[in-house]
Parts: structure tokens; C-alpha cells; sequence
């Protein structure tokens, strides 16, 4: 007795302690900023407006707001609402979650099971005492109760492992939310650019297939030369080209707009005005310490960590022993006045203890197998924190080009507006023919070419860079303090 009760004073004290890795992520660096060169504090003023980049502010939770449209408002919210994989992912969570409530409850809690028997047997008798078969009945009832305890955290290790692999699923959710928010943004400005692009191409088209016109009627009148007039019909045939790809990427960008929606392609949303636009003045610049605390997918892999680390742990508690306890009591007898007297009582009590041996090396592989899966959790943990820092750097480069590009295409856009009106000015006035204005006007169209694309990219790549800055609080943070009363 002495020697049973030292045994499991060892076991509770070897339980006691920790087989597993601590899962803390690794210490990172701290850049003094993202790119290689520091960021300006304000971009380049373009289409009468700058962005300030307000370093050290935290992430704006609904940013979509920040561009003033009340129809893009409406997308946003209808794509969370409505979007199917969405919905998936997050009835999947919910499912993780029961999943880990019933392992909790499997493994640190009594099972108890009642049970009931009733059966009519025919037996073989011993002929020399009575007749060679024999008929009876059997009536059992009772109630089993069994409980493993965990001295060495195997059961605590798991479900610390799935109540890892349960966060990092929230965390996923909550990136595919946000990402699924900046998809619809950069989706809903990229149909309005497009749109707006089809309407400049079809006049340039317009205003082509005028030149050749007035080309064919001057060669006829043989005030232009034959290549002058095939000049002109070359250079309409060319712009016409453009445009059957230009809707088809608007319909493609219209159609794929309608999915993230959660509708079906013939019911795309009606393209926003561009022009209704407003890009956000301040944009937020988390900083790189901060930065790991707010994106949804480094906090999905320091969850993925501490998966690993309580694997770890699990496979080293599968090397000690493993203690278990089994109770049962009930009645019962070959008739039922038998199974309800007395005399039809019936219990047993056991307990079990295993340690492993010999198996072939296993335990110890699969111990081996779980380190090298922690230390491959912390390599991309440290891959997944650059990829992130690197994301931030490109957004921010792509938004300070994005301003310069839009201030020099806006600057020529004005100047080519202005030739265009004075051209047509003169036109009314007789001092220069009709074509001389039109190809001031086909400047100043292709000028507003690049201004569209410039303003576009502006706002989609601002969209970006608030989908970088991740979250203030991600919703599947604090999963580990929901559900500490059932865990």
C-alpha cells in the first residue's frame, strides 16, 4: 500500500510538470519602417486631394465608409451578409467549437452509461445431473461509471492543441471577412473604372471614324493623299479593337462582383460613378510591433504554434503511464422477482494501469514528428510576419506612386482640356477646320484615359493598404476566454 501511494505521489508530481513547447511566437524584428525607404508623412496632392499616412494609428474597423458612398456602403454590407463562403466558413467554426466541447467533456469528465439486458438463452446441461440443454431467461440491468485521470496532460495537451487549431480557424474567418470586404471595395471600383474607360474609348472611337470619314471625302476631292486616308482608317480600325476586351473585363469584373455578393452573375450590381468617389485623407500606418497583434493571418499561425506546442506534449505523455478507474452496479437474476431482490445485486470496482513498453520505436517517432512540426509552426510563423511587413511596404510604395502618377496624368488631363476648348473654340470661329479639333479632343480623351486609371489604382491600392493594417480586434481573439467555462 505504501508503494501504490508513492507511485501516484510520482505520477502527480511528473504531471505536474510541462512536456510540451511554451508555443510563444519568436521574438521578431522591429523595422523603423516597412519599406526601404521611410514613408512621407503626406503623398503628393492629386485631383485636389492628399493622403496623410498617420503613423502609429490603429486600424479603422469598417474603412469602406471612409470613400462617402452610401452604394458602396450597401455592397460591403450585403457581401458580408450574403456571401455563401462566408457563411460556410463560419458554420464550419461553429462546428470546430462543438467538436472541441466534446472532446473537453470525453476527456476530463467521468463517462457514465446505463445499460439493460434481457435474453432467453438455451445453454448445454450436464446430462449425468440434468437434462442436456437447458432453457433460461436473463434479465441485467445496471450502471457503469469509468474516468482515465490525465497525470501526465496527455487529454490537457490535446485539447490545448485543438483549442489552438479552433482559433486559428476564427482567425481565418475573420481574414476571409476583411479580404471579402477589400474585394467587393476594389471590385465596385474597378467596374466603375472600367465603365468609365468604355464611355472615353467610345468616343475616341467616335471621333476616329469622323477623321476617316472627313480622310475618305479630302482624298476623293484629292486634297489628301491615299495614305493619309488609310492613316486615318488604320487608326479608327485600331481603337474599335480595344473595346470588345474592354467589356469583356468589365463584364468578367461585374460578374465576379455579383458572386462575392452572394448573387448570380445576370443580377451584377449597377456600376458606381467614379467621380462619387471620395479617396480617404488619412490613412492608418500600424506600427510593425503593433502590426502582429492586428493581422487575422500572423495571429492564425501564433495559434497554428501553439497547436504544435500541445502536440508536442501530447506525444511526450504517451510515453509514461496511464491510470484508469471502472465502477459499475445494477441487478440482476433469471426471472424477474431474481433481478429485483436482493440476491440479484451486482457491482464491480477495477482499476487499470498501462505503461508502454516496446512499440517499435513509435512513441519516440512520433514524439520526433511533433517537435519537427513545431519548429516547421515557428519557421512559418517568422515567414508569415515578413510576408506581412513586405505586403505593407509594397502598399504603401504602389499608394505613393499611385499619387504622383495621378497628380502628372491630372495635370495633363487640365492642359489637354484647355487646348481642346480653345481648339473648339476656334472652330466656331472659322480659324482652324473641324479635324484639328477633334484631335485635340482625342488628347485630351486619352489624357482622361490615364487619369481614370490613375484615380482608380489610387483608390484601389488605398483599400489595400487599410486590409493590411488588419483589425483592432479580431473576432476570434478572445475564443479561449468564451469558452473557459466549458473547457
Amino acid at each position: 500500500m505504501n508503494r501504490t501511494h508513492a507511485l501516484i505521489a510520482a505520477c502527480a508530481l511528473l504531471g505536474a510538470c510541462s512536456f510540451g513547447r511554451d508555443g510563444k511566437p519568436p521574438a521578431m524584428p522591429q523595422p523603423a519602417h516597412y519599406g526601404a525607404q521611410p514613408q512621407p508623412d503626406t503623398s503628393v496632392t492629386a485631383e485636389g486631394a492628399a493622403q496623410r499616412f498617420v503613423t502609429g494609428a490603429k486600424p479603422v474597423p469598417e474603412w469602406w465608409k471612409l470613400y462617402r458612398s452610401d452604394a458602396l456602403d450597401a455592397l460591403v454590407d450585403e457581401g458580408l451578409r450574403a456571401s455563401p463562403s462566408l457563411a460556410a466558413a463560419d458554420k464550419s467554426l461553429v462546428a470546430a467549437r462543438e467538436q472541441l466541447r466534446a472532446q473537453v467533456g470525453s476527456s476530463l469528465l467521468p463517462s457514465i452509461d446505463a445499460g439493460a439486458q434481457a435474453t432467453r438463452q438455451r445453454g448445454l446441461g450436464i446430462p449425468e445431473v440434468g437434462p442436456p440443454t437447458v432453457l433460461y431467461n436473463l434479465f441485467v440491468g445496471q450502471i457503469q461509471a469509468q474516468y482515465t485521470f490525465d497525470i501526465f496532460g496527455a487529454a490537457r495537451f490535446a485539447n490545448a492543441s485543438l483549442a489552438a487549431q479552433v482559433d486559428q480557424q476564427a482567425f481565418q474567418l475573420d481574414a476571409a471577412r476583411r479580404a471579402l470586404a477589400a474585394n467587393i471595395v476594389t471590385g465596385a471600383i474597378g467596374a466603375a473604372a472600367l465603365h468609365a474607360q468604355i464611355d472615353v474609348t467610345e468616343r475616341l472611337i467616335a471621333l476616329a471614324a469622323d477623321d476617316a470619314h472627313d480622310a475618305e471625302r479630302r482624298y476623293a476631292l484629292g486634297s489628301a493623299s491615299r495614305a493619309e486616308m488609310f492613316s486615318a482608317q488604320q487608326n479608327a480600325a485600331s481603337l474599335a479593337a480595344q473595346l470588345p476586351g474592354l467589356r469583356a473585363q468589365w463584364l468578367a469584373t461585374r460578374h465576379a462582383l455579383a458572386v462575392l455578393l452572394g448573387r448570380t452573375p445576370d443580377r451584377a450590381p449597377d456600376d458606381l460613378d467614379l467621380a462619387s468617389l471620395t479617396v480617404p485623407a488619412d490613412v492608418p500606418v500600424v506600427l510593425p510591433s503593433e502590426l502582429l497583434q492586428t493581422r487575422p493571418d500572423i495571429q492564425a499561425a501564433d495559434a497554428a504554434l501553439k497547436a504544435a506546442a500541445a502536440q508536442v506534449g501530447v506525444a511526450t505523455a504517451q510515453l509514461f503511464p496511464s491510470l484508469s478507474l471502472s465502477a459499475s452496479m445494477g441487478k440482476g437474476g433469471f426471472s424477474w422477482p431474481t433481478a429485483l431482490s436482493g440476491a440479484g445485486a451486482l457491482w464491480s470496482v477495477g482499476a487499470s494501469l498501462s505503461q508502454p513498453i516496446f512499440h517499435g520505436g513509435a512513441l519516440l517517432a512520433q514524439r520526433r514528428a511533433a517537435i519537427a512540426a513545431y519548429d516547421a509552426a515557428v519557421d512559418q510563423y517568422k515567414q508569415t510576419v515578413l510576408a506581412a511587413f513586405q505586403n505593407v511596404a509594397n502598399t504603401l510604395a504602389s499608394l505613393e506612386t499611385d499619387s504622383e502618377a495621378l497628380a502628372f496624368a491630372d495635370t495633363a488631363s487640365s492642359k489637354a482640356r484647355d487646348v481642346s476648348a480653345d481648339a473648339a473654340a476656334r472652330v466656331r470661329l472659322g480659324a482652324i477646320p473641324p479635324r484639328a479639333a477633334r484631335g485635340s479632343e482625342q488628347q485630351y480623351l486619352n489624357a482622361r484615359l490615364s487619369t481614370i486609371r490613375a484615380s482608380s489604382a489610387r483608390m484601389s491600392d488605398t483599400a489595400a493598404l487599410f486590409q493590411a493594417m488588419g483589425s483592432p480586434l479580431a473576432s476570434g481573439a478572445s475564443l479561449s476566454q468564451a469558452d473557459g467555462a466549458d473547457r
